[in-house]
């Protein structure tokens, strides 16, 4: 028998009630606590405004809105991972870099692809 954490997850409609609150409860971390998180957090509502008021398809506006979404979901991701290496030690380490800097690349790459998505939707679109 494999030992079990005492915060293993329960199991049917209890894990997903408690699943959904511990996800509102990590959202309302990461807007107190992560400048990173609010400022694309910012950028996401103005985007998804502007992206429904845009004269495209609902595919479109689907492509545009889903790619900010995609940034906010790899910036937690980036966040869980700076929150676990610095939970683990505070030393500077080349591994800790590593995963750091790995996370920060991921984010970045988010931020491009939803750059990217915009720039081709508003090219096809107006010009």
């Amino acid at each position: 028998m494999e030992p079990t954490s005492e915060f293993k997850s329960k199991s049917g409609l209890k894990r997903i009630y408690s699943a959904f609150f511990y996800s509102i409860e990590g959202l309302q971390t990461a807007i107190r606590s992560e400048h990173a998180f609010r400022q694309e957090l910012v950028v996401f509502v103005i985007g998804t405004i502007a992206a429904l008021l845009l004269p495209v398809s609902a595919f479109q506006k689907l492509v545009l809105i889903g790619s900010m979404v995609i940034v906010l979901i790899v910036e937690l991701i980036n966040s869980a991972i700076e929150a676990v290496v610095d939970r683990v030690s505070l030393e500077r380490h080349p591994l800790s870099k590593n995963a750091k800097d790995f996370g920060s690349a991921a984010v970045l790459l988010a931020c491009l692809l939803s750059g990217a998505s915009w720039a081709v939707v508003l090219v096809n679109r107006f010009l």
